[in-house]
């Protein structure tokens, strides 16, 4: 080697190479890059009975753990996603059931439900969409995670009954560039269609689901719910809808202040 040439120490020349390959991590007291943040908003309201509540925390345990759901978290550019499990029924009936956890591989997607299996079953009085999504909205803040989308994926067996109307509430939550999906549970025989003319499909469609690539993915039988959800928390986390709905383009189909019309004429505040 010629007097005067530096000396190359391959290790540590191999490091740096490999330091420099390795995605750059968060400063000290940053938000984690993610490819989503998702929430579960999940009924619990008193028109959901305990076996439907089973089937429904059952589909979840396995959506959350299947191959289709891991393969869609780890087609994403990160590889990555947060979520957080949240559970609601009347306008003061919200809770964390299971709060953000970053979900990157199959341990982790585990580890998450086996803390959900462990959370014991809530259920309570009234249906209020609109709280729920206040609520699952203002989870984001502070959650420690910086995702390029943002979803609250909100399921439910009848229309918003009390608390504030629901599409000023989506529409305020849309402008924050949060997309809102919905997951209608039309398993049993319902008087909405027979009161109303409309299914709780079109009702979701139309009043509560907001931002580009928002969609709805119905629940027709109790067989279908696992199928359901799994299929809906997939197209999420890849992001590919089946079908967008450009729900500020359209004039509703239905009336968004059905339920707390149907509510007057069936119940009583306490």
């Amino acid at each position: 080697m010629p007097q005067g040439s530096p000396t190359v120490r391959w290790p540590a020349y191999g490091l740096l190479l490999g330091l420099l390959a390795a995605p750059a991590l968060p400063a000290a007291g940053a938000d984690l890059p993610v490819d989503l943040e998702l929430v579960l908003a999940v009924d619990v309201s008193g028109s959901m009975d305990l076996d439907e509540q089973r089937l429904q925390r059952a589909g979840y345990l396995e959506a959350i753990t299947h191959d289709q759901v891991m393969n869609a978290i780890l087609s994403g550019p990160l590889q990555r996603i947060a979520l957080a499990y949240v559970e609601w029924a009347g306008p003061r009936s919200q809770a964390m059931v299971v709060p953000w956890q970053l979900i990157d591989g199959p341990d982790a997607a585990v580890r998450f439900a086996d803390r959900l299996a462990d959370a014991p079953l809530g259920r309570t009085r009234y249906t209020s969409i609109s709280a729920a999504l206040q609520f699952a909205a203002a989870q984001f803040d502070g959650n420690g995670f910086a995702g390029d989308r943002q979803i609250i994926d909100i399921s439910g067996d009848g229309p918003n009954n009390s608390g504030a109307p629901v599409p000023p509430v989506r529409d305020e939550i849309a402008d924050r560039g949060i997309v809102v999906n919905g997951l209608p549970i039309m398993i049993k025989s319902s008087q909405l269609p027979t009161v109303t003319g409309f299914d709780l499909d079109t009702y979701y469609e139309d009043c509560v689901i907001a931002g580009t690539g928002a969609f709805v993915v119905p629940v027709l039988n109790i067989a279908d719910f696992a199928d359901a959800i799994r299929k809906k928390m997939a197209l999420e986390i890849a992001g590919l809808p089946p079908a967008p709905i450009l729900v500020a383009m359209r004039e509703p189909r239905v009336d968004c202040g059905i339920g707390e019309k149907m509510r007057g004429s069936w119940y009583r505040d306490p």
